[in-house]
C-alpha cells in the first residue's frame, strides 16, 4: 500500500542488522501462525515463546485477539477490515523483526494476498509462515472458546470455516497437523526450521551467557 502523503522520506537508522545479531545472538524474524480458529495456534505461539525466551532468546507474540484491544479496536470482521488487520499486524511485525525480536503472529489471516503482503512487510528478513493444518472437525470438538458453537446458533457472523473462506497456504514454510502432533512436538518442528535457516545464532545457551 503506497503513503497518501508525498511529503515523506524513509529515514534510516545507524544500527546495522549485524550489530543487533551481536547483541541478542539472533536474526530479528517472523514467525507468522495461520489456520482456522482453534487450530492450535494461539497455543503454539505461546510454547514458543516461552522455549525461546528460556534458551536466552528475545522473542514476543502478536495475538489476534489481543490486538484488537488496542491497535485494531477500530476493526469488524468484514472482509476489507480482516484485510487491514492483518495489514497493520504485518507492518508492526516487520518493524519488531527490524528491532532484532522473534516476531511471533497467531492470526488467522484467511486471505492468501494479506499473508503475502505480510511477508512483504518484512522487508527481506526472515519470514516463515506457518500453517496449522487442523481439520474443521477437530477444530469443532477443540472450540475452546466456544466460538463455533456461537456461530451456529446465529451468535457470530463471518466465522472463518464456515460462513468466511479461509484460503489453505499453497506453499506454507512449515506445515504443523496440530491435531494429531503435541504441542511440544510443534514447537521442536519450528525452531529445527529456525536454526537450519540459520535464524537462531546461538541455541540452547543458559539466558545470559553467550559462548
Amino acid at each position: 500500500m503506497s503513503a497518501k502523503s508525498g511529503n515523506i522520506t524513509w529515514q534510516g537508522g545507524t544500527v546495522a542488522p549485524q550489530d543487533r545479531r551481536a547483541l541478542l545472538g539472533h536474526d530479528g524474524c517472523v514467525v507468522w501462525l495461520t489456520g482456522l480458529p482453534a487450530s492450535g495456534k494461539t497455543t503454539i505461539a505461546r510454547a514458543l515463546e516461552s522455549g525461546l525466551t528460556k534458551r536466552g532468546h528475545l522473542a514476543y507474540v502478536l495475538d489476534g485477539d489481543n490486538v484488537r484491544h488496542g491497535l485494531n479496536s477500530d476493526l469488524g470482521f468484514s472482509p476489507a477490515d480482516r484485510h487491514e488487520n492483518i495489514r497493520r499486524v504485518g507492518e508492526v511485525a516487520g518493524m519488531m523483526a527490524e528491532a532484532g525480536v522473534i516476531t511471533i503472529a497467531a492470526f488467522i489471516s484467511p486471505y492468501g494476498a494479506g499473508r503475502d503482503r505480510a511477508r512483504q512487510a518484512a522487508r527481506g528478513r526472515p519470514f516463515l509462515e506457518v500453517f496449522c493444518d487442523a481439520p474443521l472437525e477437530a477444530c469443532r470438538r477443540r472450540d475452546p472458546r466456544g466460538l463455533y458453537a456461537k456461530a451456529q446458533a446465529g451468535e457470530i457472523e463471518q466465522m472463518t470455516g464456515l460462513d468466511a473462506p479461509y484460503e489453505v497456504p499453497a506453499s506454507p514454510d512449515i506445515v504443523l497437523k496440530t491435531a494429531d502432533s503435541s504441542v511440544d512436538d510443534c514447537v521442536a518442528a519450528v525452531l529445527a526450521v529456525m536454526a537450519d535457516k540459520g535464524i537462531l545464532r546461538v541455541c540452547d545457551t543458559p539466558r545470559g551467557r553467550r559462548p
